[in-house]
């Protein structure tokens, strides 16, 4: 079900006034006469929904409603934008456009993460499409590149840097030598981490963001319940340093691989070689990897945050439904990549079944035969060691030892793990973090 309106304005209604959504009012009004030439006719917001005003932002000549439902079931309106983010009231507002046949375009990751499989399968029955490229990596159009820009591919894997926040506070950590508490204070304080930063620094947005990914990267359905996730609170400066003499650096990945016993899906800290193009994304910005097996690897880098770089995601999405607006549902690009009866219930593997290197840090006993203890352990666990660097200790306190292990399934390491940890040489709980190569090997 589409309305064919001719040249006729498209029209459009919008809920919330936050950051994203003003610069989405803004590229509109900016950019007016570039969007009108690339799909043909003016792309016009009419309506828009806001429970408060918002000092300095011009709605002159645009019908606002503090009823955000009266913006979805506008008959007037073509195209539907919700830009309030959060899951219950969003959910509502999109499943009342959806029924009132109206295109949708969302930025909200958690939104679709969570409940995109019965959103698609609503629009696929009503005819509409769901735009949502601004919901992963900002102005970053990674969506775009994987579900179309990369279709001839298999894709093999898909590695990301996907939330700003943890890249600043790591960067920040490794550069200035600083504690994480203190690097987390000055996020908030520019903006950077909200007041409650847990789905920032735990991963929870990186997995809402990953979810999405694997998705259109597999034809998989969207499984945000199966995606292990570990985040950076715990991670020490010393970590940073011992990384670095091993020739890596640590930063919050998001991992989704194919393997032949299923799909890992994480989010974890990672040591990667520092030569590689990730480990030298800093500061707020994304980047996604994605290895494709005609493509070989390719990397998308920018912003992944932001007023103006999420609004050019949002209004690309409402450049796709402007063009497609008049044609057949059946030929419209399908929103997980593949058609939707060939989206496969592939396996998810757990996290200890996923094989990797690690990075392990062990406080021990200065004494004589503990690296020996130690490495026979591992062997009993088919744990098989590339470097290791033993610090000199002061007598009589315990000394770090920093093993980075060949390739092993995480549940043999953490078994070896678990036997040292009874052993009276090691004292304290081992720091364990996972090294990803980036598709050595693929």
């Amino acid at each position: 079900m589409h309305k064919d309106v001719g040249l006729e304005p498209i029209r459009v209604g919008l809920v919330g006034l936050g950051t994203v959504a003003q610069g989405t009012l803004s590229v509109l009004a900016q950019n007016a006469e570039e969007i009108s030439r690339r799909i043909g006719r003016p792309l016009v917001i009419t309506h828009v929904g806001a429970r408060r005003d918002r000092p300095g932002v011009d709605l002159t000549g645009i019908k606002v409603s503090r009823d955000l439902m009266a913006v979805a079931q506008d008959p007037d309106v073509d195209v539907f934008v919700e830009l309030i983010g959060g899951t219950d009231d969003a959910l509502a507002l999109i499943e009342a456009a959806i029924q009132s046949g109206k295109h949708v375009v969302t930025a909200n990751k958690a939104l679709i993460a969570i409940h995109g499989n019965r959103l698609f399968q609503m629009a696929e029955d009503a005819g509409v499409m769901i735009g949502f490229e601004a919901s992963v990596a900002g102005g970053i159009p990674v969506i775009k590149a994987i579900r179309e820009g990369l279709a001839a591919n298999q894709i093999a894997w898909v590695a990301g840097i996907i939330n700003g926040t943890g890249n600043f506070i790591l960067t920040a950590m490794r550069e200035e030598g600083r504690a994480f508490d203190d690097v987390l204070q000055q996020a908030q304080a520019l903006g950077y981490a909200e007041a409650d930063p847990t789905f920032d620094v735990e991963g929870i947005d990186a997995a809402h963001k990953l979810t999405i990914l694997a998705a259109i990267a597999f034809g998989m359905p969207l499984s945000f319940e199966r995606v292990s996730t570990e985040g950076i609170s715990k991670i020490q400066s010393i970590d940073l340093d011992y990384a670095e003499a091993l020739g890596y650096r640590i930063k919050h990945l998001g991992v989704a691989r194919r393997t032949e016993s299923g799909v890992e899906l994480r989010v974890h800290p990672a040591l990667i070689p520092e030569k590689a193009l990730l480990a030298n994304v800093n500061g707020v910005m994304n980047a996604v990897q994605v290895h494709g097996d005609a493509v070989g690897s390719t990397l998308f880098y920018g912003p992944g945050a932001g007023s103006l770089p999420t609004a050019s995601a949002v209004v690309a999405d409402l450049i796709d439904v402007a063009r497609v607006l008049t044609a057949d549902p059946t030929n419209r690009v399908p929103h997980l990549a593949f058609q939707p009866s060939a989206v496969a219930d592939l396996p998810i593997l757990a996290l200890d079944q996923t094989r990797c290197p690690f990075y392990v840090r062990l406080s021990v006993r200065d004494e004589v035969g503990v690296l020996a203890r130690v490495t026979r352990v591992l062997a009993d666990y088919q744990v098989s060691l590339e470097s290791v660097i033993q610090k000199e200790g002061v007598e009589g306190h315990p000394v770090g030892l920093i093993l980075l292990t060949h390739t092993v399934e995480e549940a043999s390491l953490r078994k070896a793990l678990a036997v040292l940890a009874a052993e009276p040489i090691v004292q304290g709980e081992a720091v364990v973090l996972r090294v990803e190569t980036l598709g050595a090997g693929s």
